[in-house]
């Protein structure tokens, strides 16, 4: 009786310090979740090629309620990169010595899902890749594009 009492004691005080201290499980990388079109993985500043996402402090208003735009970009990629490392293909540099990448989970553009699903816009002054996932969110009134919303390039000029 003594022995069990003390068994559930220390069973007790492990699952607490569990709940105090959370265990860290290596993914065997090193991700960090920026914002909607910026990752940090293993150490690299890494901003999404072609693409411009809502600023984090964006909101966009529908039925005239306002919603956290940027924070649902950055959620939306949160959700799909999951545990999953991306695959980042480099295709610059830019002024803030960030490397300009396409990233895949899965083989799936993360810029192609973002815009296609309208939280990300096609960033026509550096690039027209993205444009025809762009209009498929605009007609479809997708994301962003079911809203009353500021481009972020516009966004950012006024903040």
């Amino acid at each position: 009786m003594f022995f069990n009492l003390i068994k559930a004691l220390i069973l007790f005080t492990v699952s607490s310090l569990i709940f105090l201290f959370p265990i860290s499980v290596s993914k065997g990388f090193d991700l960090k979740i920026i914002d909607g079109d910026t990752i940090h993985l293993d150490g690299k500043k890494i901003r999404f090629n072609g693409i411009d996402a809502p600023e984090l402090k964006q909101t966009c208003k529908k039925n005239n309620i306002l919603n956290k735009c940027g924070k649902d970009s950055r959620e939306i990629l949160i959700n799909k990169i999951l545990d999953n490392k991306p695959n980042c293909i480099i295709e610059g540099f830019d002024k803030y010595q960030r490397s300009l990448a396409e990233c895949f989970i899965n083989n799936e553009s993360l810029s192609s899902y973002l815009v296609k699903n309208g939280y990300a816009f096609a960033y026509r002054n550096y690039s027209k890749k993205f444009v025809s996932e762009e209009d498929y969110a605009r007609i479809n009134r997708i994301g962003m594009w079911s809203m009353e919303f500021e481009f972020p390039w516009e966004f950012r000029k006024k903040n």
